[in-house]
Parts: C-alpha cells; structure tokens; sequence
C-alpha cells in the first residue's frame, strides 16, 4: 500500500510532471469540497495544492458551509466556469442536484473529476477518483460479524448514516457494511429498507461529532441492549462514543468506522474504535489536478480501474485485532498513513 501511495497510477498519466509544468504555466483548476474543516478535505486541499504547485497550475479552492450545502457548490462551479478552469475536482454534497452545474461545466469545456463521492448518476462527472467505499463498508462489515462469531445471528445494530438525502458514498459505505456483516440489502441503491430484526435504526449524523453523539443518543432510546454501532465515519464515531459513555455502555459495544484520519487511527489504538477502513484524500486530489494538467495538455480523459466504473484510490483496514479472512493493516501501519 505504501508503494501504491507513493507511485502514480500507470496509464493514468503519460506525460511527466515535469513536462505538464513546463506546457502548462496559464493553466487553472479548481478544488470544491463539501466543508473546509473536516481533516479529510484539508488534507485533500494539502494535496491539490502541492501538486498544482509542481505542475505550475493555478488553484482556487471553494467549499460549502455545511455538509449537504449544494448551492455553494453551484456558485463555485459557476465562478470555475466564468473564471475559464480547464478543470474542476469536486466532492459532491448532494450528487444528484449537483449534477445540472457538473454538465454545465463540461459544455463549457471543463474537465471534471468527482473525488471521493461518486456524482448521480456517476457518469455526470468525466471521472471519478476514490475510496471504493463499498468494499470499505465491507471490511468492517465482516470484521464485526468476524469478531462476534456465532454471537452475529444476535446483534443489535445501530446504523449511524450522513443525512436523509442518502448520498452516495453513505448509500454504498452502508449497503457495504451489510454485505460483509450478511445483511441481505434489498434495494442496494436505497438505505434503511431492510427487514432484518438485528437493525435497531439508521440515525443521521450531518458526518460530525455533535450528530454522531445525537444519533446515538436516539439509537440507545430505542434499544438500550444493542452492541453494534457503523457510523459512516470517524467524527461521528466519537461522537457515538461519548453517548455510549454516558450511558454506561463505551466498554460493551462495538464501533466500526470509515475514514482513516489520524485522530480515527489514534482512537482504534485507544480502543474507542474497533476497526476503521482507511482512505487516502491527498492521493485522490494529487491524481486529479495531474489530470487536468494532461488534459490541458492533450485532451486526455482519465479511466477508470480495471473492472471499475471510477479510479480506485484504495483503502485498507486497520486494527490491531485482525480476523481470518479479512486483509487488514496494523494501528502502527495506520497511523503512518493517516492524515489530519
């Protein structure tokens, strides 16, 4: 994985850095991310602007206020658009009401590149670099039916998801989680329409700490017995934590996550999380601003992994309890990886 991080993908980028930067000194892009506080973003924005420096590109960076605030992303496209970008790297608040400004951008001859949250439909976007946040959502999944054992059949789960609006990277972190949990999903496209008695709720979080602390607070009111808690990522993990402290119960229930930051990893190593998967953002915004430095370059499209509809950016599992079965990496490995 260190290797992976550390190497360009090979096809992805034909022209050298080097070159790019040289043929490329008027160049612009533009980084839009949901917030600019959650460390996954920082560190995104860490790693457009590095490499936008490198190559000799010009960087604007907008962000939405909140998660789910879809008008500020429009707005910053629309700038993106009238300021001339050759390309835009967005994380979508809300995929599918982003999707009208996206094609308006590529009309106007703008490359773009969703990162980490798949647009809806994903082909609304020219490309999409990210976690493969199913198969995220699936490692932890298994891990947990993994360490429960035969006990599985019996667990009470608190889904602690994003918001009502059901994004796609929740959708595909949660119907992941139940495929390796064996969770039957039903509509795999579609959370919270499953008949399996072992799932308490699906309470939404807004992917802070505040709405994870809420969320458990609601989950515990319907099932005070409950032992297993999937929180769609690590800020809402600790904040799940601190009402199942509250309540007397942080020692007996399991939480599982989804991010990979470094106060995540730290809190794996702490015993708070039971396992996280880890996702790499300064790789996904690296990638993406070389790509539109050879698209100015040459017209050239990025494509996606073999077997894919998006680039995979990769992800591992991290615990210090490994199970059979499921690939995993140490909190040491982590926390060299980690970002925030």
């Amino acid at each position: 994985m260190k290797k992976l991080l550390a190497t360009s993908a090979v096809g992805l980028m034909i022209t050298s850095g080097a070159a790019l930067a040289d043929a490329h000194g008027d160049v612009s892009a533009c980084l839009i991310t949901k917030t600019d506080t959650n460390p996954f973003f920082v560190k995104m924005r860490e790693g457009a602007t590095a490499a936008a420096e490198e190559l000799g590109i010009e960087l604007f960076t907008y962000a939405g206020q909140i998660d789910g605030d879809n008008e500020t992303q429009v707005a910053a496209i629309e700038t993106c658009i009238a300021n001339g970008a050759s390309g835009i790297l967005i994380t979508p608040s809300i995929p599918d009401a982003i999707a009208p400004a996206v094609q308006q951008a590529r009309d106007a001859g703008l490359l773009v590149i969703a990162l980490d949250t798949p647009l809806d439909p994903a082909d609304a976007a020219d490309a999409t670099f990210a976690t493969d946040n199913f198969e995220a959502g699936r490692l932890i999944g298994a891990w947990a039916a993994a360490q429960l054992g035969d006990d599985a059949a019996n667990a009470r789960i608190a889904f602690l998801d994003l918001f009502e609006a059901q994004p796609t990277v929740d959708v595909l972190r949660d119907q992941g989680f139940m495929t390796g949990f064996g969770i039957d999903t039903v509509n795999p496209d579609v959370i919270g329409d499953e008949d399996d008695d072992r799932i308490v709720c699906h309470e939404m979080t807004n992917g802070n700490e505040e709405g994870g602390r809420t969320a458990m607070e609601n989950c515990l009111a319907i099932d005070p017995s409950l032992n297993v808690v999937y929180t769609i990522n690590e800020p809402a993990a600790a904040g799940a934590y601190e009402a199942l402290r509250a309540a007397g119960r942080e020692n007996d229930v399991m939480i599982v996550s989804i991010d990979g930051g470094c106060p995540g990893v730290q809190n794996v190593a702490e015993g708070v999380i039971g396992a996280t998967s880890q996702q790499y953002p300064l790789r996904m915004a690296q990638l993406g601003i070389e790509a539109i430095a050879q698209f100015a370059a040459d017209g050239t499209v990025p494509q996606p992994s073999e077997g894919l509809d998006f680039f995979n950016t990769g992800t591992s599992l991290v615990t210090d309890q490994p199970v059979d079965g499921v690939e995993s990496i140490s909190v040491e490995e982590g926390l060299e990886l980690c970002w925030g």
